[in-house]
């Protein structure tokens, strides 16, 4: 075996042994705060006693093995979003307590378990568990900065595509990765060559890549190359690296990319809703849940605003219109009304302005305090709306900007919500122009491309306090 075949060897091993070292290390954390809860709530003298504790701390461990491994938590954990790997590891916790309690609940054992222990337990582990991540990253990012455990990429294509590839791993050097060869198929000036990078042609390509000593070979030529990707993949069959294609479809606004098999045919995703199977159900128990909550707590509330609505002016307590929901279907959205009864011609639709005359005294303050969305929570369990989602903009609304948008319609790949990642930035009330819109448009988009449940729970947190602070609402 070469020193090249050797030195990729003892990397994947060693990627393989530090994602072991994680399992067991979840695993012994598990354990550990179980029996630090068990002090906590006991003390010393009894060490998880009775035998009933230590039942359930290990079987918190081994479904923490089973589900964390089932939520992609292990998966190339070094090298993603932190975000996304720490909502993983918040998720797949929660979900061990869930399944613990559902277990206690049918076997009717409930009772035999200190409720304090149990939430000693949730807490200790749910620290121990990200804390525990956020060392080993520094870890690994310390490592990374000295050169350490990083995987040798070489780049193959058109020089465009390779510089900004190259940078685009300088900006991202925790990814795990550092280019070490260009190949391309033009000379490149010296002055135009980062440091610490080797330039070839791609005439002589595996020979190239063996002299690096490259683990991985990312090819970028266009779609339209298919000639140039075939020489490449020939050229290589006899170098043992992992080979990748970075296309340049990315270059489009996709939404939830990646590569699906389906009836045993890979096929490249280009733009998927992300709430779709199991996240659909996560999504909707989300929705469900949290509606009926916000219902229960708030239904003084909801009276009281609709006796100020109907003694405010005459007319209807709610405002109904038709808008667009998921995949451009229409549905009924319900408001408080906030303004006197007026009709437009033409179907038109003005949007409130500041100072609108056609705004009540009342409306005003529900407008202002975004009170009069509350019954679009009824949406919500009518299965109409969500939460959290891109707002719904008025049909005639939707007709007009998606000819000066790009992508505008892409907002309709999920529910709309009650509030949603734009309206926390600042782009509630009025979009008076395109400018506006097209900002709206782009936060909503960026929601869809990074759903997740600890996502739209920071939007609750943050949409409280736009209601009390916010001003741009009228």
């Amino acid at each position: 075996m070469n020193y090249a075949t050797h030195h990729r060897s003892l990397l994947r091993e060693s990627h393989a042994l530090v994602a072991l070292g994680v399992k067991t290390f979840d695993v012994l954390m598990v354990v550990a705060t179980g029996m630090v809860a068990h002090l906590l709530r006991f003390g010393g003298d009894a060490l998880l006693e009775p035998v009933r504790y230590v039942y359930a701390v290990f079987a918190g461990a081994l479904l923490t093995h089973v589900i964390f491994t089932q939520l992609g938590v292990y998966r190339s954990w070094g090298h993603g979003s932190r975000v996304i790997a720490y909502g993983r590891v918040l998720l797949g916790w929660s979900l061990v307590l869930a399944v613990l309690a559902s277990l206690s609940f049918l076997s009717k054992t409930g009772t035999d378990f200190s409720r304090l222990w149990f939430g000693y337990w949730g807490a200790l582990g749910l620290a121990g568990l990200l804390a525990s991540r956020l060392i080993l990253r520094r870890i690994v990012d310390f490592a990374h900065r000295r050169g350490y455990g990083l995987r040798n990429v070489a780049l193959v294509g058109p020089y465009d595509g390779v510089r900004e590839l190259t940078q685009h791993l300088a900006d991202f050097r925790w990814s795990g990765y550092r280019v070490t060869m260009v190949c391309t198929d033009r000379p490149v000036p010296e002055g135009d060559r980062p440091a610490g990078v080797a330039f070839n042609s791609t005439v002589a390509l595996g020979t190239s890549i063996r002299e690096v000593e490259a683990d991985e070979v990312w090819l970028t030529w266009p779609m339209r190359g298919e000639r140039r990707i075939r020489e490449s993949i020939d050229a290589l069959q006899d170098t043992p690296v992992n080979i990748r294609w970075a296309p340049d479809i990315f270059t489009f606004r996709l939404i939830n990319h990646g590569v699906t098999e389906i009836a045993g045919i890979p096929m490249l995703d280009l733009s998927i809703s992300p709430i779709s199977g199991a996240n659909k159900l996560v999504k909707a128990c989300e929705d469900y849940v949290l509606a009926s909550i916000f219902l229960t707590l708030l239904s003084p509330l909801l009276l009281a605003i609709a006796v100020g609505v109907k003694a405010s002016s005459p007319g209807p307590v709610l405002f109904r219109q038709i808008r667009h929901g998921w995949d451009g279907r229409e549905i009924e959205v319900w408001k408080f009304r906030s303004m006197h009864v007026h009709r437009e011609d033409d179907g038109r639709v003005t949007q409130a302005r500041r100072e609108d005359p056609r705004v009540t005294g009342f409306g005003a303050f529900l407008r202002r305090t975004s009170l009069d969305e509350l019954p679009q929570l009824i949406n919500v369990l009518q299965g109409r709306m969500s939460i959290v989602g891109p707002r719904p903009h008025a049909l005639a609304h939707n007709e007009h900007y998606k000819k000066l948008i790009p992508n505008y319609l892409l907002r309709h790949r999920v529910k709309p919500g009650i509030t949603g990642w734009a309206q926390v930035n600042g782009l509630r009330g009025e979009t008076e122009t395109v400018d506006k819109m097209q900002r709206r448009v782009e936060y909503d988009l960026y929601y869809i491309e990074h759903w997740s449940v600890w996502f739209d729970l920071r939007i609750i947190w943050r949409t409280a306090a736009a209601v009390l602070f916010d001003r741009n609402a009228y």
